[in-house]
Formats: C-alpha cells, structure tokens, sequence
C-alpha cells in the first residue's frame, strides 16, 4: 500500500511540474452570416458565408517556460468555412498558421514554419479591414495584403522585445530550388510604436515569383496568392498612424503594391487581362485609407472608411490607369466577451482609364462576384463566437 502511495505522488508531481511548466491553448472563432450583393452580373444575390469580421478556425497553441527567460512555443491554426465545414486556404489542414519556436523576454522570439509576413503584423492593425472591420472592407482585391490573403511557407521569422513602445521584426521564406534560390523567394521588415494616444505601424515586403510552380516548395504557394507569375516581381509597401482621442480613433494608411511581369495564375490577375490581346508588363497599386472608430459603450462600436485606389498597367499596346472609390460601414454589438453580432456595408465604384480590359466591372472583396456595372454594394449581418 505504502509502495502505491508513493507512486501515486510521485505521478502527482511529476503532472503538477508539467502542468506548471506548460500551457497549452485550443481556441477558435465561429464567424457566420448573410450576405446580399446587389449587382452579380446585373442580378442580385443572397449568400450565407463564412469568416468576413474574421475567418473562422480552429487552432492549439502553447508555450514551455525553459527557464532563465526563455521558453518554446508552438501555434497550430486552421481555416474553414462554417456554412459548409470545408477546409480554407486551399484545404491545408493548419493553412492559417503552423509554427514553432523559442522566445526570450530580453532578446525577442524566432519561429519557423508557416507564418504572417510583416505587413500582416506591424501595417495590417492601422487598417479597419486588418483591426476591427475585416475582408469586406479590404482594399481593392486585398492587393497589399493588409487582409492577410496570404501566407509564407517555410518561413524564418525574428520579432523584437518592445522598446520604448517600438517593437520591429522581419521574416525570411525560402525558395527551395537548387540552383535558383531567389525563385519564389520571400522576405519583409517592419516596425510599429504605440504609445499613449498614438499608434504606427511600417512594413516593406518583396516576392519573387510568387506561387510559381516550378519551385520545389517554396514561399508562397500557387492557391495563397494574389498575383502569380513565374518570372514576376512583387513590392508592397505601407506606412500608417492611429490616434485616439476619448471614445474615438481615427487612422490613415498608405500603401503601394508594384508588380512587374504578372501572369494570369489566378483570378485576380485574370480580371486585368487585356480584351485586346496585348500583353500585360506590370501592374501598379496605390492605396490612400481613412479609417474611424467610435466606442460608444463597452460593448458597442461603428466604424467606417474610405479607400481611395489608383492603379496604373501597362501592356504591349499601351497604359490604362483605373481608380476605385470605396466606401465600408460596420456596426457590432458584444453580448459578452465571446459572442457578439454585427452588420455591415460596403460600397464600391471604379472609373478612370479602363482602356483594354475588363475592369469596368465593380468587385467589393467578398462580394458573390463581379457586378453588371461599375457600382456594388454588399450588406452583411452575422454572429460572431469566438471559444
């Protein structure tokens, strides 16, 4: 007896030194509503969809005090659509995040694995789609990234301590081609400071080929990006500031995305394809945001923001340079700290040059397709939990 006893505490033990050493997480967010657009083609259209304020998932995470400071973690997160169970991001299994590292209270975290790049991280809060408002009201085709359309596989990624209210960071994705280690390669910066009222955020970030398929792996697969191309270039840039001032925050941003040799890999390059039969040499976006939020209790807040895009390509018979003028309202209501309600509403108009293609046609992010004119609107009301 005395023999199970001793056992028995010393299973107790060795369980309370784990658990006190240990702590893992599972966490989730259920995000689900309807959608009305009002122009599909020159028709109107009804959807229940999922993930728009945030995209549904499923995910673990945990850390390992190792002492002295420094600890191993590790975060495992999938995507998937609620309406219909299917998984997101192409039907990876952990294709929001999946990755593993070591962190220091005094020299800062390094992760490897699936992970966001650094616009995702330090410019994406200044937005209201990267904050509070989500993939509705992302710039035009989320053509900057600050709406997280993408990863980076096979990643190395540092991020700093804070100092002084300044934290920075950057992140590595390896091409994995022998011989041609710049193809589908992938490497950002970027910094952020938030202190009292004010809150900043920069980031630069350069792809090569991204979603190439001649690479053995690589950094950015062919179903995760925005634009594709197998000899393409892809720069994006941004700066942005957030002030609050009582119940309110106000925020500008600036963004800037250049491609060179863009291929049609996707639908979102397909939209740009000259009806003339030139070639397409480069594509440039410039994205100009005001954002505004309003706490008007604890647990209620509206917000809104307009998105001025100019965009400007070239092609083998010449240059056309469209605009997008968009508009996003949002409204959400907290239950509690883990379920709330919200509505929202975006709208869209696009004029300019659109000589040679086909980008007389208005398409919101999110919306069921392409609308018959340049006008769209799409409203949303959904119920949000998060566990």
């Amino acid at each position: 007896m005395k023999k199970i006893i001793l056992a028995a505490g010393l299973l107790g033990g060795i369980a309370g030194m784990a658990q006190a050493q240990t702590n893992v997480t599972i966490y989730g967010v259920i995000d689900l509503g309807m959608n009305y657009t009002n122009n599909v083609g020159g028709k109107s259209d009804v959807q229940m969809e999922s993930g728009y304020a945030q995209g549904s998932r499923l995910g673990f995470k945990g850390n390992e005090d190792l002492g002295g400071g420094l600890s191993a973690l590790f975060q495992l997160e999938n995507g998937f659509a609620a309406d219909t169970g299917k998984l997101g991001q192409g039907g990876l299994m952990f294709g929001r995040q999946a990755l593993v590292g070591l962190s220091s209270k005094t020299a800062g975290t390094v992760t490897l694995g699936r992970q966001y790049d650094s616009v995702v991280d330090f410019l994406g809060p200044m937005t209201a789609n990267g904050n509070w408002a989500g993939y509705l009201l992302s710039h035009p085709l989320d053509n900057d990234n600050t709406d997280n359309s993408f990863r980076i596989n096979n990643s190395l990624k540092y991020t700093s301590p804070t100092f002084a209210g300044v934290t920075f960071g950057g992140l590595y994705g390896f091409g994995e081609t022998a011989g041609q280690t710049a193809k589908n390669r992938t490497y950002s910066l970027g910094a952020s400071y938030a202190s009292g009222p004010w809150a900043a955020g920069i980031a630069y970030m350069n792809l090569s080929s991204p979603g190439s398929t001649g690479a053995a792996g690589g950094a950015v697969t062919a179903t995760d990006a925005n634009f594709t191309g197998t000899n393409s270039k892809q720069k994006i840039f941004g700066a942005g500031v957030n002030y609050t001032i009582g119940a309110a925050t106000l925020g500008f941003v600036y963004t800037g995305t250049n491609l060179s040799n863009p291929d049609g890999g996707n639908a979102y390059i397909a939209s740009f394809a000259p009806t003339n039969g030139s070639t397409l040499n480069s594509l440039k976006f410039t994205n100009y945001e005001l954002n505004f939020k309003y706490q008007f209790t604890a647990a209620f807040y509206v917000g809104a923001m307009y998105t001025y895009t100019q965009a400007k390509y070239n092609t083998s018979a010449g240059n056309s340079k469209p605009k997008w003028n968009e508009l996003g309202l949002m409204a959400d209501y907290s239950f509690s700290k883990r379920t709330d309600v919200y509505l929202q509403g975006a709208y869209q108009k696009v004029g300019g040059d659109l000589t040679g293609s086909s980008l007389d046609q208005a398409y919101i992010p999110g919306a069921a397709g392409s609308s018959g004119d340049d006008k769209q609107v799409v409203v949303r009301a959904a119920i949000r939990h998060k566990f």
